[in-house]
């Protein structure tokens, strides 16, 4: 029974040790680095107002992982109940959101996905506000998956998109592409109209609301890119 249980844990032996110092670390240096960054200009404001007004404060927010870095600073003071994956990296990712001001619910769309799909939509439901990385951990980069529109609809809240650009970014050559601001970097930040589910939306019709989302992120990144020069890179290059 022993050895089942450490064969279904995705940690490894020195990772015990590891958590308790690399992400307490990791978010005192996001932390410091946030400090640096100025927002010039935010678009769409209004959107978000309305939304929280409207809706309690009962809101999911969406945006794509490779804005994520940036979401710390201007969600973070919320609590926002956020889905992390129940993989190794996972853990670590749910400690450091912890530090950073957030909540998590563990899943993804390979383990405990649905389960913590319906705990998130009854937490939004009871007066929380939520977030998702609307393409998932794994991607692909920049399309939309079903989670965040399933989570609105059954929770009764409107999606609020969110997404960011910088003039000087670090960008990664992982498999979107992931950016962070550089510091003292100059920030823009887009949020599309809010997308509201009927509940009794099925199928071919909750296609059309996942569509709806992808496009407004992507016409987000884009908006802010241009802002201050080409649009950024946002898949894998090279092997």
């Amino acid at each position: 029974m022993k050895q089942e249980s450490l064969e279904k844990s995705p940690l490894r032996p020195y990772d015990p040790i590891l958590l308790k110092i690399i992400p307490p670390l990791a978010a005192l240096l996001i932390k410091l680095l946030m400090l640096s960054w100025r927002v010039i200009k935010v678009e769409g404001k209004q959107n978000e107002i309305a939304a929280l007004a409207q809706s309690g404060r009962r809101v999911l927010y969406a945006t794509w992982h490779q804005r994520m870095a940036f979401q710390h600073r201007r969600l973070g003071v919320r609590n926002l109940i956020i889905m992390v994956s129940q993989s190794r990296d996972g853990e670590y990712a749910a400690r450091l959101v912890r530090w950073l001001g957030f909540q998590e619910m563990r899943g993804s769309s390979t383990r405990g996905g649905l389960r913590a799909l319906r705990q998130l939509a009854q937490k939004i439901r009871d007066g929380a506000s939520g977030g998702m990385l609307a393409d998932g951990p794994l991607g692909p980069p920049r399309v939309a998956k079903m989670g965040s529109v399933i989570i609105a609809r059954n929770a009764q809240a409107p999606i609020i998109p969110i997404v960011w650009g910088a003039d000087r970014c670090w960008t990664f050559n992982s498999w979107d592409r992931f950016l962070i601001p550089k510091p003292f970097s100059r920030v823009i930040i887009y949020y599309g109209e809010p997308i509201r589910i009927p509940l009794s939306d099925r199928g071919k019709h909750l296609e059309k609301h996942r569509l709806l989302l992808e496009k407004t992120l992507n016409q987000g990144a884009r908006w802010c890119d241009e802002h201050f020069g080409p649009e950024r890179p946002w898949r894998k290059t090279g092997p």
